[in-house]
């Protein structure tokens, strides 16, 4: 089909099953849901490319294509084995896609905490028949038992009880602490737990994290001593993520190596957030850690030290 201009594209949001992109067609005017290893392709039904796929002409007429991906390691899972670009879902709770050796999941059911507030003071998360995932109900009990399971996680305050539409004031906030990278080298991801939002529910809030590029030289540090970071890059960078790059340009600090078997790891990171943009033109922002100093110790990931490996092994672990 011949592009027309101005663009007119549906006016219901787009759906797409879990997992897939939205992309541009050919005309660069509408998002479409990208076609995903072995299905057909044309111009304006293009191959989810954040996965590595591309549209092959060669094997069907008429302007249609297959979805091909690059070639790339295969990836084995429970002793079955995934081709490079293939998705599969392991349970009804995670949909997966295999790039190149690495699997990379993401969950298909909320995975939120909830407190008990007064308006739910006893919540129990309980699996429903016939449904894959659990879901939340609040069990009645006494007024003793009410007040007191809503005082443990809201501030007790004898002249003013929690009111349903007073949660934010009276919420102590909870928050755990950040997650150590999942990743050794290269973009990762580190999580923590908070119920400081407008419910006062129990959230799980992620982050972008970099300990250090996977193809970046390790300065070498004094006998057993330091653990020190990595010099700066002498040009700043961009850091990708989802096949997407962020607006600006950064020159972050790395953790570098301890010489006597200990592990580099941040030890003052802070959170700032990074808005990234996508070839499509799509722009989205996320928190990412940021690190001031690092620390040798032995407390080590665990099979995910970067020291035990060369930097261009994929490390155990890091698919997750």
């Amino acid at each position: 089909q011949a592009c027309t201009y101005p663009c007119q594209c549906p006016s219901q949001p787009l759906q797409c099953p879990a997992g897939t992109s939205h992309v541009l067609d050919a005309c660069g005017c509408c998002k479409v849901c990208a076609r995903q290893l072995g299905e057909l392709c044309s111009l304006q039904k293009p191959c989810d490319h954040h996965k590595g796929l591309y549209c092959d002409f060669s094997k069907i007429h008429r302007g249609s294509g297959i979805c091909l991906a690059h070639e790339g390691a295969t990836c084995d899972l429970l002793g079955k084995i995934y081709l490079n670009g293939e998705s599969f879902q392991p349970s009804c709770k995670l949909q997966c896609i295999c790039m190149d050796g690495a699997i990379g999941c993401i969950p298909l059911c909320a995975e939120d905490l909830r407190l008990p507030s007064p308006q739910c003071p006893s919540p129990r998360r309980v699996r429903i028949h016939n449904k894959c995932c659990e879901e939340w109900t609040c069990e009645e009990g006494t007024g003793e038992n009410r007040l007191e399971t809503a005082m443990a996680v809201f501030r007790e305050d004898p002249a003013q009880k929690p009111e349903l539409n007073n949660l934010q004031e009276n919420c102590l906030v909870q928050t755990t602490e950040w997650s150590a990278c999942s990743k050794s080298c290269g973009m990762g991801i580190s999580a923590r737990v908070t119920n400081d939002n407008p419910q006062c529910r129990l959230e799980k809030e992620t982050r972008l994290c970099m300990v250090r590029p996977c193809d970046l030289p390790v300065e070498k540090t004094k006998k057993g001593k330091k653990c020190v970071r990595t010099p700066r890059p002498r040009q700043s960078l961009r850091f990708e993520f989802s096949g997407c790059t962020s607006s600006r340009s950064y020159r972050p600090r790395f953790c570098g190596s301890c010489t006597d078997g200990r592990c580099c790891t941040p030890a003052l990171p802070s959170t700032a957030p990074v808005e990234f943009r996508c070839p499509e033109g799509d722009s989205f922002q996320r928190k990412m850690m940021f690190i001031k100093a690092c620390s040798c110790h032995h407390d080590c990931p665990r099979d995910n030290d970067i020291f035990l490996a060369t930097h261009h092994r994929r490390m155990i672990g890091d698919h997750v």
